[in-house]
């Protein structure tokens, strides 16, 4: 027979882990309020108190994914040498993408909840890719390029990243017949590439082509 929690249960994040260890077990699919609560042993309408529907508490799993990526990725920048911190923001997006493959699938390959109903989600997503802002920003200087350019420029290095990041993880790398010398040398390589890349655009200027509507 169900049972309420008691006083000292934090039943809002009670629901959290139990939401994080139903996608983990069965998928995103099978995430409903419901089985959170047969989880906890508490009433089908106990999660409502806090979450108003599915999409509440996935909004606040992902939203704490988020969170928890960007601190790691602050926790990178020094604010001593631009390039230094650039290549070490990098590897730690790198590293953080194979080490918590379950977090990095609900941040980037997950259909978000509406963004209007869940602004907290909104604001730990935009910080994490404020990260990079200020890291490119800190590259370029104050005689630098323009916000629009270092956006442009974020994202070609988050897509970099993130290209490499989902190509680790998937199970054609083992197909390929890849040297141990090749795979050992594939993130140094492309944060070199990288590094390269944004050299060669500092010196260059940036259009952009916008479709006339």
């Amino acid at each position: 027979m169900p049972r309420t929690a008691d006083s000292t249960t934090d039943l809002r994040e009670a629901c959290v882990v139990a939401a994080y260890a139903v996608i983990a077990e069965q998928g995103i699919e099978k995430l409903s309020l419901r089985d959170v609560a047969r989880r906890l042993g508490v009433s089908h309408q106990a999660p409502y108190k806090h979450y108003p529907s599915r999409d509440h508490l996935l909004a606040e799993v992902m939203r704490r994914c988020f969170e928890r990526f960007a601190l790691f990725l602050d926790a990178t920048q020094s604010g001593t040498d631009p390039h230094e911190d650039m290549s070490a923001l990098g590897q730690a997006y790198l590293r953080y993408a194979l080490d918590n493959p379950l977090e990095y699938r609900l941040m980037f390959g997950t259909p978000w909840p509406s963004t209007a109903e869940h602004p907290a989600l909104l604001h730990d997503a935009q910080h994490s890719f404020n990260v990079l802002r200020r890291a490119i920003a800190r590259m370029r200087g104050k005689g630098g390029k323009t916000p629009s350019q270092n956006d442009l420029d974020a994202l070609f290095v988050w897509s970099s990243m993130h290209g490499l990041a989902t190509i680790m993880q998937s199970n054609v790398m083992e197909k390929l017949a890849l040297s141990a010398h090749v795979l050992k040398q594939a993130v140094p390589h492309t944060l070199a590439m990288v590094g390269a890349a944004l050299g060669a655009a500092a010196t260059l200027p940036v259009k952009v082509n916008q479709r006339k509507r």
